[in-house]
């Protein structure tokens, strides 16, 4: 461990050494270039409830289906009352009413949705980008975007694939773009998604640029019932990230990478210090005393959440990714990754005081990294209303249960590799899944309708949040991967890339960690500890019903999975997944 914790010490140095060489060498000049987030307030701003857009129509008390026109904005955008106006790249259906994060897209259990999104960005970006890493590069110019609903079940043609991107107008399409229109079905679980851009190689400044939004399937007949808070009020989205602003308000990123010859900007993990929720930094929230519902999404680069309430209060947490719980857990404190969702209950009439601060206390990079600061440890504030409210909300003993899958039913088992390179300086310079890049042929080619195992072996230092598209999971168990050996089965899987002829039942017999309570349900993305091995059951099939896709899952361009620390996917941590029947 502690020979970790040194590595960890030295990479964050050359990063700074590197990042002072790039300002001229000078800590006085890095100081001129960002803004001192010390001078910024916390707990000025109220939390914005981001504008709605219905996916759906009520024609005489019928809901039918509908088609939305979905823009990307270049705009600006006030992140905090002291910080000057930002230049972002935000979602909307005008330039005017673009946002970060962008509108919360609402639809209905079975009802189609059809969105055009349309590319109004300029010809050059607004952060600095890496033509190494094999990025979207068009001909003549322009920003490279596609959007990826996270957690969507639909079809291959809507999914977001990273080489069907466009530019604006249209004008210049990626290779494995096919139309303007993108159609969900909205058939799967009712739950929690978000969409965010998908271009190869630019995922990471797009994001961090501001194209995030939440995107909520709603199934009355099922949820009714469960008599859960409701209404924007008290049922609210919180996307959460982080960020680092120049004195003149933009977004800081280092222009340098860490390893600038093999990499010109490419940095392993992008952090800032500014805690943004629903694109406001530290806001404040007045509630009332009795039960909200916050269905949280992590759209960070990189960065791990730790959540846990300053007074002690419990999240009552009822949906995970997006899918429910069969039943509610209560818990004290909430780990998320980059991309994950969890759906809490807050009953803020159990609070001792008057206020109380959601606080973040994980370490980055996550597990081994810094500890938090003043800044980047604390999140939003909520003022609670000292009256009593009436309050016909309940926190049921049972949500929705979903089909158990066995083990012994699944029809094949994988072994999925993560893997890190590194320079001569121990710098990261690329990560790969299974050793292999994006463009090598597909190797995962599941059947439609069957479940898999999924060995996920970690040899990285990293948490990696694995995100598999169509496909929904459970964690079985996580292993550790015995430390005697450890070093000597990397080196084996480093030359042979295969779990099985290097013995991994020989290694995969240290200490068991069990699956946090709250994280038992159906995911879509997942935490791979490192040095373990975590054992995933992958369905390709609806949870909720034995009915097949109402699309065809073989179709091109297919689907992927990845890393969802954004540096580490854009950096050749994603590989394609092919359906068959």
């Amino acid at each position: 461990m502690e020979s970790l914790l040194c590595r960890r010490m030295m990479k964050r140095v050359m990063v700074l050494i590197i990042t002072l060489t790039w300002l001229g060498g000078t800590c006085g000049e890095l100081e001129d270039q960002l803004f001192e987030v010390g001078k910024l307030k916390m707990f000025v701003d109220d939390l914005p409830d981001m504008p709605r857009l219905y996916g759906f129509n009520s024609v005489h008390g019928i809901i039918k289906p509908t088609s939305l026109q979905i823009g990307m904005f270049s705009t600006k955008w006030k992140f905090h009352r002291d910080l000057p106006a930002t230049p972002v790249f935000a979602y909307g259906t005008s330039r005017s009413k673009a946002t970060v994060p962008g509108p919360t897209i609402e639809a209905v259990y079975g009802v189609d949705t059809y969105v055009t999104w349309r590319n109004h960005l300029p010809s050059s970006h607004i952060l600095p980008w890496d033509r190494t890493i094999s990025p979207a590069t068009p001909k003549h110019g322009g920003i490279p975007t596609v959007v990826h609903l996270h957690g969507g079940v639909h079809e291959p043609t809507s999914d977001g694939n990273a080489d069907a991107w466009f530019t604006a107008g249209f004008r210049e399409t990626g290779p494995k773009w096919t139309k303007t229109t993108l159609h969900y079905e909205n058939k799967q679980q009712p739950g929690n998604m978000w969409y965010h851009d998908h271009a190869m190689g630019l995922t990471r400044v797009n994001l961090l640029a501001g194209l995030v939004g939440a995107y909520i399937l709603r199934h009355h007949a099922v949820e009714s019932p469960l008599h859960l808070p409701t209404g924007d009020e008290f049922d609210r989205p919180l996307i959460i990230f982080d960020r680092s602003f120049r004195k003149d308000g933009s977004i800081y990123m280092n222009a340098t990478g860490n390893n600038p010859s093999i990499h010109p900007q490419w940095q392993p993990e992008y952090f800032g210090d500014v805690i943004i929720v629903n694109g406001k930094a530290w806001p404040r929230l007045n509630v009332r005393r009795r039960k909200y519902r916050f269905r949280i999404i992590n759209a960070s680069n990189a960065r791990f959440f730790k959540f846990f309430f300053s007074n002690g209060l419990n999240f009552i947490v009822v949906g995970s990714d997006s899918a429910y719980l069969s039943k509610p857990v209560m818990t004290k404190s909430i780990l998320l990754s980059p991309s994950e969702i969890v759906d809490v209950v807050v009953d803020f009439s159990k609070s001792p005081s008057r206020t109380v601060v959601l606080a973040n206390d994980a370490p980055y990079p996550y597990p081994s990294g810094d500890p938090v600061n003043e800044e980047n440890g604390k999140v939003m504030k909520f003022i609670i209303n000292n009256e009593r409210q009436d309050d016909k909300c309940t926190i049921p003993k049972k949500l929705i249960n979903y089909p158990h899958p066995e083990v012994s039913n699944a029809v094949l088992r994988r072994y999925i590799s993560m893997y890190e390179y590194v320079s001569n300086s121990d710098e990261p310079t690329h990560l790969l899944v299974n050793g292999l890049p994006y463009e090598a042929p597909v190797t995962e080619t599941p059947k439609s309708g069957t479940t898999e195992v999924w060995e996920v072996i970690n040899l990285t230092e990293d948490n990696h949040p694995l995100h598999i598209h169509l496909g929904l999971f459970k964690v079985v168990e996580q292993t550790a991967l015995l430390a005697a050996g450890l070093e000597e089965f990397k080196e084996c899987m480093t030359k042979q890339n295969d779990a099985v002829k290097c013995q991994i039942s020989k290694y995969a017999r240290g200490k068991k960690t069990a699956v946090t309570a709250h994280e038992r349900g159906w995911k879509n993305v997942f935490k791979m500890m490192p040095g373990h091995v975590t054992r995933i059951l992958v369905r390709f099939s609806y949870i909720h019903t034995n009915a097949s896709y109402p699309f065809d899952p073989t179709e091109e361009p297919g689907y992927v999975y990845h890393c969802h620390i954004l540096d580490h996917e854009d950096n050749m941590m994603m590989r394609p997944l092919k359906v068959i029947n």
